[in-house]
């Protein structure tokens, strides 16, 4: 395939901004909860999202999480601050729980950590270094007794 806007288009090459919903779960203090969120896939704006936060020093799993957890039109629903508890001291920041959560449905969303499956199959260059015809001559071993020979012998 050349490389052209349209081949990317028709191959996946880009990604929607679309929001996918998912269903999360988390605990707090042993309680169990459950929430509706929509989560955005990574793409070029997710990395020039986390490019900013390295430069304006600010937490790069917090920018991600801000970036990537929407409401239904795909406004985020949270801010940075939000996330590390800089804009409520007093609430604090998102617990682990909820923080994992967050990230392994953005993970699953963007397809993390699965290769895509491939119907194609992959063009041999002609030489199998594993074939018999590369290798060279087999090594003679003299040969030796065999086990019921020798114990017949004494």
């Amino acid at each position: 395939m050349k490389l052209s806007v349209e081949t990317l288009a028709a191959s996946g090459g880009f990604v929607p901004r679309k929001p996918v919903e998912e269903t999360i779960q988390w605990t707090h203090e042993g309680q169990e909860f459950e929430a509706t969120v929509f989560v955005l896939p990574l793409s070029y704006a997710t990395a020039k999202s986390d490019i900013v936060a390295s430069q304006l020093q600010t937490d790069p799993l917090a920018a991600r999480i801000a970036h990537c957890i929407v409401d239904e039109d795909g406004k985020p629903v949270f801010t940075v601050d939000d996330i590390t508890g800089e804009a409520d001291p007093e609430r604090g920041p998102l617990s682990n729980s909820l923080t994992h959560e967050l990230l392994r449905v953005i993970g699953k969303v963007s397809k993390l950590g699965k290769r895509p499956t491939s119907s194609r199959t992959k063009k041999s260059s002609g030489m199998n270094s594993s074939s018999t015809a590369s290798a060279g001559a087999p090594s003679k071993k003299p040969k030796s007794a065999s086990a019921t020979q020798s114990s017949n012998a004494g």
